[in-house]
Order: C-alpha cells, then sequence, then structure tokens
C-alpha cells in the first residue's frame, strides 16, 4: 500500500510510530525557575552527535495547565538545563507511572517512588536508579511543523553510569536491558546483541 500523512492511512491505527522503531526512550528530568521538577519519557528521543555529544529530544501535544506546552519544554527554555535518563527493564512500571498528565506542581519523581540524586553541572536531579544519566545544557530549540511539535537538542557536559553494568571496560548494554518504544502501545527491551566490523 501507498498513503500520503495529509491523506490518511486507513489502517486501524496510524503506522509511523511502528515504522520508525524501536525508538529508545529518553527520561527527561527537568526543574522550573522555582524548583519544580519533572520526569517524563520521551520516545521521539536520539544521539546525533558524538564530539561534542549531543542529544535530542521532541515533544508533541499540548498541555493546557502550562500556556499549552509540555511541562519539561517550559522548564527547559527557562533554565537552560535537563537530565536524560536510561530505562532498564526493572523501572519500565516507573517509567510508564511518570508518563501521565499531571499538574505542574507535580513531581513524578513522588508517584513513581524513584530516588533523586544530584547532578554535577547542571540543576535538574538524576534519577539515582538508572544505568546512565547525562547532564545536558540546552544547545537550541527548533519549533517543527504543526501546532505544538518541538525539537529541543541539549549539549551532553556531565556522564553518570552504574559502576555494576561496567563489565572490562564496556558499559553492558545487556546487563540492564534497555527499554525501547515500538508502534501503538508496544515496547521492547534489548535482550541480545552481535557485532559487525566495516569494510576496510
Amino acid at each position: 500500500m501507498f498513503y500520503t500523512p495529509k491523506t490518511g492511512h486507513k489502517l486501524l491505527h496510524n503506522p509511523f510510530k511502528a515504522i520508525v522503531a524501536p525508538r529508545p526512550i529518553g527520561w527527561i528530568s527537568s526543574i522550573d525557575k522555582n524548583s519544580n521538577v519533572n520526569l517524563a519519557p520521551y520516545s521521539f528521543f536520539n544521539a546525533i552527535a558524538d564530539d561534542p555529544p549531543m542529544v535530542m529530544f521532541a515533544t508533541n501535544g499540548k498541555k493546557p495547565d502550562n500556556m499549552g506546552i509540555k511541562d519539561s519544554l517550559s522548564n527547559i527554555t527557562e533554565t537552560k538545563e535537563f537530565v536524560v535518563n536510561t530505562v532498564s527493564k526493572p523501572l519500565l512500571k516507573s517509567m510508564n507511572l511518570t508518563s501521565g498528565n499531571y499538574p505542574k506542581d507535580i513531581d513524578e519523581f513522588n508517584i513513581s517512588k524513584l530516588e533523586k540524586a544530584n547532578c554535577k553541572l547542571v540543576s535538574p536531579p538524576r534519577i539515582f536508579q538508572s544505568p546512565a544519566s547525562l547532564e545536558c545544557k540546552l544547545f537550541k530549540l527548533v519549533k517543527l511543523p504543526g501546532k505544538n511539535n518541538n525539537m529541543i537538542i541539549g549539549e551532553v557536559v556531565g556522564v553518570h553510569l552504574s559502576d555494576k553494568f561496567i563489565k572490562e571496560g564496556i558499559f553492558d548494554i545487556l546487563a540492564f536491558n534497555p527499554i525501547a518504544r515500538l508502534g501503538y502501545k508496544d515496547y521492547t527491551t534489548v535482550l541480545e546483541k552481535f557485532s559487525l566490523e566495516r569494510p576496510s
């Protein structure tokens, strides 16, 4: 089949997110100028450069209690800082709890019973239980086509790694089974890997 997004797909559900999958999840912690903390997962997320290390995530949709924009976007616009926390399989339920549409003054760390840890170079807290956390400074905010689509690009200025997942000098992905988003309501975990050598 072929369809254009403007005319529609005629399927039961939009297949676009299922096509671009699996997608890593950026579990974004941020703070506003009044010290209100927000924690929310975003599956439109990825690393985009490594020297210097850069990441991006996109917010879609609106939130009626905060001038129509998501709390993460509002906070990062104010403070120019955020933290990306990785989601391991044991943290799946906690991650899902933080995806709710809560009022701005509600701290998702409390809802999910996650432990906050201080960062070294940015103000927002990181998730203590997360296998890895990236301290980020805002590089650029890009307004995308559509009513409420925005891309946040950040430079990674600090990296936290849990020592228990460092084995023989390698950050062991399979040891913590990162969660990834598929289409619809579906998720997956990384349970196996293989290696390839580039052609010389």
